[in-house]
């Protein structure tokens, strides 16, 4: 079951003089309840201690842990899930691995990749991205409101709009019929993570209904 409708992707380059675990606890304590730990420089062994890190976290606040991509170390950790890309192993080898229980996102650029990801057994996916943002840039242009319009109503599974998404477009997205907003720089960057946090899920409940 997907509970969130908040997804913060984490991005230590980005944090502003505090640490990353700094910066995801002040989330948390804003109401943050899904943390996706995608540090893809880290080597193996950091990785696994910025995981236990987050978990512990995480786990205090009754949040989601999801690591991006290692299928290895979210079990190593305990985590609630994975977060998959294009070269990442096939969403049906990582569940055979994480069982039934556990989540698997994957990021979307397109309706033909986010229907495969439905098909293959994916719990939701991240689509984008919807706006121009200098971290998705190497995904070509924006997709835009009208694509991720029609995505979210050719799927059953939730879509998290991602890309450039912040306080002043977010609501675009959820009257696009997205089932939640996923984000980086918005929160991670931001003088005040928790504040930020709290005012972007203070937008959500009232514009799904509305949407």
């Amino acid at each position: 079951m997907i509970d969130f409708n908040l997804y913060l992707i984490t991005d230590r380059k980005q944090v502003r003089g505090a640490s990353l675990y700094r910066v995801i606890e002040e989330a948390l304590i804003g109401g943050v309840k899904a943390v996706q730990l995608r540090e893809k420089d880290l080597s193996s062994r950091n990785l696994y201690t910025a995981a236990c890190e987050m978990r512990e976290l995480t786990a205090r606040f009754g949040a989601r842990l999801i690591i991006n991509d290692r299928v290895d170390i979210a079990l190593a950790v305990a985590a609630d899930g994975v977060h998959l890309g294009g070269e990442s192993m096939p969403v049906a080898v990582a569940r055979k691995i994480l069982g039934a229980e556990k989540l698997i996102g994957v990021s979307c650029h397109d309706q033909l990749s986010a229907l495969a990801a439905q098909q293959d057994g994916a719990d939701f996916i991240t689509f984008g991205p919807v706006y121009p943002t200098p971290s998705k840039a190497s995904y070509g242009d924006p997709v835009g409101l009208a694509k991720l319009a029609e995505t979210t109503k050719i799927l059953r599974i939730p879509v998290f709009a991602l890309g450039g998404i912040g306080p002043g477009n977010a609501g675009e997205a959820i009257t696009c019929g997205a089932h939640g907003i996923a984000l980086i720089s918005a929160i991670i960057a931001a003088e005040q993570p928790g504040l930020e946090a709290a005012k972007l899920l203070s937008l959500l409940p009232s514009l799904q209904q509305n949407g």
